[in-house]
């Protein structure tokens, strides 16, 4: 009788406790965020924890759009989203960029400008 009396107390506190815990991780910074990979978008995991100076992985931050990543799962030379932050500025009237090689065309025909931002290197791993 005194187990059940106990259990019953459990329960109704961890009931109780249930919009806390429900609000809590609703108002959780982490979330999803998108970037394109190949021509499509991916899902990422955010928010980012900053990584200055340590990236590997290429990334185009282009103005107006989701970024751009060089390589993702899969690929040669992928390190799971440790992303090396390079700045996209446009020359020309933006268009949209999804891929590396359509950020590389636009970089050889002179519509854009890339800067390596080293500083602004982080980590935030592709989502399946």
């Amino acid at each position: 009788m005194k187990h059940t009396r106990l259990l019953v107390l459990i329960v109704a506190m961890l009931i109780a406790l249930l919009p806390v815990a429900g609000t809590a991780f609703a108002d959780s910074p982490v979330g999803l965020g998108q970037l394109w990979l190949d021509g499509k978008q991916v899902r990422t995991l955010l928010p980012p924890a900053a990584m200055p100076h340590q990236g590997v992985d290429p990334l185009f931050k282009v103005p107006g759009q989701a970024a751009v990543a060089g390589v993702g799962p899969g690929d040669g030379g992928f390190h799971g989203g440790h992303w090396q932050v390079y700045d996209v500025s446009w020359n020309v009237t933006p268009y949209l960029l999804t891929s590396a090689t359509a950020v590389a065309q636009a970089a050889a025909a002179g519509d854009i400008t890339i800067t390596r931002n080293a500083a602004a290197d982080f980590l935030c791993p592709i989502q399946p």
